[in-house]
């Protein structure tokens, strides 16, 4: 087993061929670099719209939505960032991206390995898209509180998918562990270990956090996102911190996540659950370490599906309810700061991987959600 053990979120000063900003010969110091060059956001542009190499190639420079009728409502510029427009559909192909990449700079990855991990879902749908461009095989050990949809479309990307029992990170059965002690006991298996391999955020730091600054043209006040592994958070956060010090950088938790009353109080204290996947965390993770977090928003799932199908009825944005949720957040940071400010939050996915549930009327009745919603949106439910 070759286990990818986290490296430094700077990389060597190696010089790189100018590729588009989803390529890894991005450096940061490559990036910070073209951004003090005036002409580099009209190469960013080119890139944006020129061809690219396959799968790999098509990750990332996704748009940045403003948010019509929320943006009217609170004064400020709500936007989101388009991940769902991603080739695999979700943020999590950025980090499957870089992840795969940089074990196959570090030697770790050879013809006809196994590529193992373990995911709530969106995570492993990247690698195993990444694994059939690249050529290697893609097992995934994941939660079996998971959406069907999202284990059927991993199956038919060719993945092998293990489904295990939801328990706590301290416990040996846990998804991650299984998915270490599978990779410690297979000939030529690389684990990716998404949650501290800092990679991920390394991914995010170079191309999520530079596409969001061009976008706003230099002007973002605030960004905030919920957080999984804590590379999407972390990269960003990272690297707008680096542009503007002044920016807000707010952690989005839902119930049931430890990360709330950490950046509170200083406590891994957890209470309630939450409906939403793939977000929320139990601990610390080595991507999330040292992330330059501001503050932390907790948000209800009774405000996530509100928004999640207000979001549908104005907007016409499909997306899952970890996007809804961050935009429930955004809202409310930019109501802290006040009209005329812009904040950026990310658009994780769509909602075509969780229609069985939210839009499930007997779903939401158990989960007790149905009648928080306004009688308009039940049109939407079957």
């Amino acid at each position: 087993m070759k286990h990818m053990t986290p490296r430094s979120l700077m990389p060597s000063r190696r010089a790189g061929s100018l590729r588009h900003t989803t390529s890894p010969s991005f450096s940061p110091a490559t990036l910070l670099s073209l951004h003090r060059s005036s002409s580099f956001s009209r190469r960013w542009s080119t890139f944006n719209n020129g061809l690219v190499e396959g799968f790999p190639g098509a990750v990332g420079n996704t748009p940045l939505i403003k948010l019509r009728g929320l943006s009217e409502e609170t004064g400020c510029e709500i936007l989101g960032k388009a991940e769902f427009m991603n080739p695999g559909g979700s943020v999590k192909d950025r980090a499957a991206l870089y992840i795969v990449r940089d074990a196959e700079e570090r030697g770790l990855l050879t013809k006809g390995g196994t590529v193992v991990e373990g995911t709530a879902g969106n995570t492993g749908i990247g690698l195993a898209h990444i694994c059939k461009a690249r050529g290697y095989k893609c097992k995934i050990f994941m939660p079996n509180t998971q959406s069907q949809e999202k284990i059927d479309l991993l199956r038919s990307l060719g993945a092998e998918v293990i489904p295990v029992p939801a328990v706590a990170y301290d416990n040996p059965a846990n998804y991650n562990h299984q998915a270490r002690d599978f990779a410690q006991a297979t000939p030529n298996c690389v684990w990716t270990d998404q949650f501290d391999n800092v990679a991920n955020r390394y991914g995010h730091f170079s191309t999520t956090g530079p596409e969001i600054w061009f976008q706003t043209q230099h002007k973002v006040d605030a960004f905030t996102c919920s957080t999984g592994t804590g590379g999407t958070l972390a990269g960003v956060g990272l690297f707008l911190k680096q542009k503007k010090p002044s920016i807000k950088i707010i952690l989005a938790d839902p119930p049931g996540s430890v990360l709330y009353s950490y950046v509170k109080e200083g406590k891994l204290e957890r209470e309630g659950s939450s409906i939403t996947e793939g977000i929320g965390q139990g601990r610390i993770t080595k991507n999330l370490k040292d992330a330059p977090i501001d503050d932390a928003i907790q948000i209800p799932d009774e405000e996530t599906m509100s928004m999640f199908f207000r979001l549908l009825d104005e907007e016409g944005l499909f997306v899952g309810a970890s996007a809804a949720l961050n935009v429930v957040a955004a809202v409310k940071v930019a109501k802290k700061l006040g009209p005329g400010h812009t904040v950026a939050t990310v658009l994780c996915d769509g909602a075509q991987r969780y229609y069985s549930r939210l839009l499930n009327k007997k779903w939401l009745d158990e989960k007790k959600l149905l009648h928080t919603l306004p009688d308009k949106y039940l049109q939407f439910l079957h």
